[in-house]
């Protein structure tokens, strides 16, 4: 179908900026704009194709900069309307780039290293980002209700998210979760449902709810609303040009769970080198995983191109997705960069959110603990070179995971009011 027929299907009440159809990975046969995640071809997934300004990257770059300080500065490169900042929503996004001089120093990297710290978002997550995309369509779409299987953060997000723009919510998650997210996806006043089973067992719930009549009016951020919503995690690579100076930088590591946000993350890079936003060069992509999830990983090391699914069993609660979606596609994208994907186990886990915690003051959880253990596993396997330039993701805050850290983390010394009691205790 072409372009200019999928564009003129669309409602002439929706505005989705520079996207003008859903496009398939597999075969590439186009769709107008929809709440729809499948080819109908060929079953693949998919994505917004765009037709993004083109001829002046310095002109695009002064209104890129002149834009809020939140991913809405990018609206040009977005399925959202031109006037989206105006619009009640939590306004995500543009958290800081932390150069991480002591944390280097602790790996051995000689090249520069910056962590993206996402625990800065209106929820403490990365997924504000994708939802305030999410949110944008199903306002396009007249729905009603949003909704998502979660892992924990995802679930907050839609919650706080839902509330501003002033739609209904109704999440799923599983009944084991850790406590602090449960309680931050509640705390918004929607409806919370935990299911007995993992991740994958609540997301083919929502798939089956989404086909029958009482999911008429809802928005699954992660199902029908997925090619929008993964559009989100771009803006993590556009946050870290800007901020490097419009440049690439020469490594991203970065965790995985479904690894849309890995994928999205390389289509970023890939849009900024087109419209000639930052110059063009190689760059690597790493993607980190727990060991006790970590289907991706298996397969990459094991040469293969298909991701078979595992159980998960991992403190890594929010990147515990045993059949990631975009896993294939992760494999691609690490091969075709030079990259690399690794995984640790629970103790390097927490060992690795302790160290970022004690270099540079960055309370990571569980996943980005993961991402800085797969980061000194990569230096010490010699997978990644120091002398480069790395970014690494954090995408939470640690206060979600509080007890993965707890049995090991506490006072230094108890001691009475007294100096005597501190000089006993060896501490003065």
């Amino acid at each position: 179908m072409a372009v200019e027929t999928v564009a003129s299907a669309v409602s002439a009440s929706t505005d989705f900026g520079p996207a003008v159809a859903l496009s398939c990975r597999e075969c590439g046969e186009r769709f107008p704009l929809g709440p729809i995640f499948a080819c109908e071809a060929c079953f693949g997934p998919l994505e917004v194709a765009y037709e993004f300004p083109s001829g002046d990257p310095e002109g695009l770059r002064r209104r890129i900069e002149a834009g809020p300080t939140s991913i809405w500065r990018y609206a040009p490169l977005l399925p959202v309307p031109a006037d989206v900042a105006a619009k009640p929503n939590l306004n995500p996004g543009f958290t800081k780039l932390v150069k991480a001089d002591r944390l280097a120093r602790e790996l051995g990297v000689t090249g520069g290293l910056h962590v993206k710290d996402d625990s800065g978002n209106p929820t403490h997550s990365f997924k504000d980002r994708v939802v305030a995309i999410a949110v944008e369509a199903a306002r396009n779409f007249g729905l009603t209700t949003l909704s998502c299987s979660s892992t924990g953060n995802l679930a907050g997000a839609v919650g706080a998210a839902a509330v501003r723009a002033g739609f209904r919510s109704c999440v799923f998650i599983p009944h084991d979760l850790e406590a602090g997210k449960v309680v931050m996806a509640a705390v918004y006043g929607g409806e919370l449902v935990g299911i007995e089973g993992t991740y994958d067992d609540v997301n083919r719930f929502c798939s089956e709810l989404i086909g029958d009549p009482i999911g008429e009016g809802w928005g699954f951020t992660n199902v029908n609303l997925r090619p929008y919503y993964g559009e989100g995690s771009k803006t993590l690579a556009y946050e870290i040009c800007e901020q490097l100076g419009w440049r690439l930088p020469d490594n991203i590591v970065i965790p995985i769970a479904s690894g849309s946000q890995l994928t999205k993350i390389d289509k970023g890079l890939q849009e900024l080198v087109k419209l000639g936003l930052v110059e063009d060069k190689p760059y690597r992509i790493y993607g980190a995983q727990a060991e006790g999830c970590s289907p991706v990983s298996t397969a990459f090391k094991a040469g293969h191109d298909v991701v078979r699914p595992q159980k998960p069993n991992t403190i890594a609660k929010s990147l515990a997705i045993g059949n990631p979606a975009d896993g294939p596609y992760v494999l691609d994208i690490a091969r075709r960069t030079g990259g690399a994907v690794e995984d640790v186990n629970d103790e390097q886990i927490v060992d690795a959110i302790k160290l970022l915690a004690r270099t540079e003051g960055i309370f990571a959880e569980t996943a980005g603990g993961v991402t800085i253990g797969v980061l000194r596993k990569l230096i010490e396997t010699g997978q990644l070179d120091p002398a480069d330039e790395t970014v690494a993701i954090n995408t939470g805050d640690g206060l979600k995971t509080l007890d993965a850290v707890a049995p090991t983390t506490g006072p230094t010394a108890i001691i009475r009011p007294t100096l005597d009691s501190f000089r006993e205790a060896g501490l003065a």
